[in-house]
């Protein structure tokens, strides 16, 4: 199958081809075969973008408009998501090879996203402030931040990339947007969609490119006001200090090590369900993946067993295949960077229980697949334990009381999100609340609401997307202070 995705740069409100012709091809990871050609920018193509939303901010309408017009539109893109729900979930499985039914689940999650947006931003979020002075009305006002550059990742591209368009659309910004260059697609589909729904040109600029190539255009000029980046930790921090030298407002969602903490008494289905769906829903290609299970020592030799006779079950395979409940990882490039990790733990002495190999499956030799791996035996210290592997690597480590627990949880550089598992729900409080992580799962994993911020402490980043706090970071607050009853204040009387 091959789709039509071309022209696949859209600036100030025109579908155009890359200015130099650069093109690149997308490849299924499910079977390696070429879904699509699409146009790929290079520098001038990126300056054109951000030159575009920046006399969009500064000269056009949108920024502006009223609040609820701005929330109308967002509602019919929720709209024309739903009615191409199916077409747009086909085009996610294809592009990251997840399954089906995960894909689904995304493109609702989407249509959520925007729905909320519309409707927060409705709510208003200005304040009277009581300074005791009945002449003078002091008021708080939320105004659009600017012009922001919105980076998304290759794991959830449809999703990560909502929860930074619909906010920055909500808040009266302009922008632009840049796709991971390995799954770009869907993100093209959904900028065909809000064109359709009417938005004024230069509000919503899209590129494809790789980092290196359009990157400085994106986030080394004085005419970006707000960076917001999801991926890699080492990216994040180089965005960070290029922002620095201009003062540009960053917002980075990076990497995480997420702990899972099963305690003796949880109750040991669940446990085990929410443990597997944690560590390899999507292969691990999640920056919230549960993959480093902290266990009671006293449960942990059969919890593990089971967890094992659980993984070798998964039926890996395409994700358009409805048997498949995990898919391939998104490139052979991803898989090689799996494989060494896995040699690694190896090295580092960790004991390898399953896994740590390719599928033997003669039908799954064309796709990047790699079979659920568990380490036991971990010690904090190893690489697997303290890196983000990004793949369906699950490691055991072992406690025997509550503080030691929390203490593993919490021995990373990360904080992003963590799981506990629980039947003593004291114990359970104590615990979500002692762990540094931005979510923290009690007796479930995975799952998040567009109502509640999200994002982690230490090196997983900095600011919140989703949320009320999530629209807060495309607005600028002012401060206006009305005297009703002007008058002189009489400090230089005597001159």
């Amino acid at each position: 199958m091959t789709l039509d995705f071309r022209p696949a740069l859209y600036i100030d409100g025109t579908w155009v081809p890359a200015l130099d012709g650069g093109t690149r091809a997308v490849v299924n990871p499910a079977d390696g075969t070429v879904i699509a050609v699409v146009d790929e920018a290079a520098h001038a193509d990126a300056a054109a973008a951000v030159a575009a939303a920046r006399a969009a901010f500064d000269t056009g309408p949108w920024p502006a408009t009223p609040v609820a017009e701005r929330a109308d539109l967002l509602e019919r893109i929720a709209v024309l998501l739903d009615r191409d729900r199916e077409e747009l979930a086909l085009i996610e499985t294809l592009d990251t090879g997840k399954t089906l039914r995960e894909s689904h689940i995304d493109i609702d999650d989407v249509i959520a996203v925007f729905r909320w947006f519309a409707r927060l931003v409705t709510t208003g979020a200005d304040r009277l402030v009581d300074t005791g002075d009945p002449a003078v009305r002091s008021r708080v006002v939320r105004e659009p931040l600017g012009v922001c550059t919105l980076i998304a990742p290759w794991n959830y591209p449809l999703l990560q990339m909502s929860w930074k368009i619909a906010p920055a659309l909500a808040a009266g910004c302009t922008m632009v947007a840049k796709p991971s260059e390995v799954t770009p697609l869907s993100t093209i589909a959904l900028v065909r969609l809000i064109d359709r729904a009417g938005i004024p040109p230069g509000v919503l600029n899209l590129i494809q490119g790789s980092g290196p190539a359009v990157g400085s255009a994106l986030t080394d000029t004085p005419d970006v006001d707000l960076i917001s980046f999801t991926g890699g930790t080492a990216t994040g921090t180089a965005i960070a200090r290029t922002a620095a030298a201009h003062v540009t407002r960053v917002a980075l969602e990076l990497g995480g090590k997420n702990p899972h903490i099963v305690f003796a008494d949880a109750d040991r289905d669940s446990a085990i369900d929410h443990v597997l769906t944690g560590a390899f829903l999507h292969s691990g290609q999640v920056c919230s993946a549960g993959t480093r299970l902290i266990v009671q020592e006293s449960i942990a030799d059969d919890f593990v067993a089971e967890l094992v006779d659980r993984a070798g079950r998964i039926r890996i395979g395409p994700g358009v295949d409805p048997a498949s409940r995990t898919g391939p990882l998104v490139s052979e490039q991803h898989r090689a960077k799996v494989e060494a990790y896995v040699a690694l733990g190896i090295s580092e002495g960790a004991t390898l229980l399953i896994g740590g190999h390719r599928p033997d499956d003669p039908a799954l030799r064309s796709g990047s697949y790699y079979l659920p791996t568990i380490f036991d035996r971990c010690e904090r210290w190893m690489r697997i334990v303290q890196e983000e592997t990004f793949g369906p690597i699950l490691t055991v480590e072992r406690f025997e009381t509550e503080a030691h627990a929390i203490e593993l949880g919490n021995d990373t550089a990360y904080g992003l999100a963590a799981g506990v598992q629980t039947g003593d729900m004291a114990r359970g409080e104590r615990v979500v609340r002692a762990l540094r992580h931005g979510t923290v799962w009690l007796n479930d994993f995975g799952y998040y609401t567009p109502a509640a911020e999200w994002g982690g402490y230490g090196r997983s980043g900095i600011g919140r997307e989703l949320g009320p706090g999530g629209l807060a970071e495309y607005q600028e607050t002012k401060h206006i202070w009305h005297n009703t009853a002007p008058k002189a204040g009489g400090w230089f009387a005597g001159n």
